[in-house]
């Protein structure tokens, strides 16, 4: 079987970041159910010059991980929550993603912040913001909280167990996607 390109996603201006982590820790899932070719963008390592106003202006980075997010078969993508909202920094260089390619991709949503009030963010931000995009964004999404991390590690058993069914639905998800892009063998029958 060839590997499934999974871009994470972190709209993280920090390193290190627990939304990075929670990002790796569903692919470190997903990559024991099936096999996967991933690669991490991070908002921190794009640069100066992210702030352009048009896709060519972005630094090489920044239109370097536009192409991964465009090209991948899905995403994880996650972004800690100020405020009551993902970064502006997250969303802006998904503004310049082409919308067409996210068309039925599994997306896997995951948000971090400081405590429990902000955990429906999820649900009101990245949910719609990928249904702009027609993307699938999965039932299960993650939601840590400074709480759920002990020693700088995800700890918290409920938050793990989301973790986990995440990564079995964008594994079920790929799987699905793959069988679907099969060409149809026709069938023979027997005189």
């Amino acid at each position: 079987m060839i590997p499934y390109k999974v871009v994470g996603f972190s709209g993280s201006t920090r390193r290190p970041s627990r939304t990075t982590d929670v990002i790796v820790q569903i692919r470190q899932e997903l990559a024991r159910r099936t096999s996967i070719v991933f690669q991490l963008v991070e908002i921190s390592e794009i640069g100066p010059g992210i702030g352009s106003f048009s896709r060519d202006g972005l630094p090489r980075a920044g239109q370097d991980a536009l192409v991964a997010i465009e090209a991948a078969d899905a995403l994880i993508v996650g972004s800690p929550i100020y405020k009551g909202s993902y970064t502006g920094l997250f969303k802006h260089l998904l503004d310049f993603v082409d919308p067409a390619a996210l068309i039925g991709k599994p997306v896997a949503l995951t948000a971090t912040g400081g405590g429990r009030r902000h955990a429906l963010v999820v649900e009101h931000q990245l949910r719609p913001l990928f249904g702009f995009f027609s993307a699938l964004a999965l039932p299960t999404a993650v939601y840590a909280s400074d709480d759920d991390f002990r020693d700088g590690m995800l700890s918290d058993p409920t938050t793990l167990d989301r973790v986990r069914q995440v990564a079995a639905e964008l594994a079920t998800h790929l799987a699905a996607r793959h069988a679907a892009a099969l060409p149809a063998v026709p069938l023979h029958r027997v005189a």
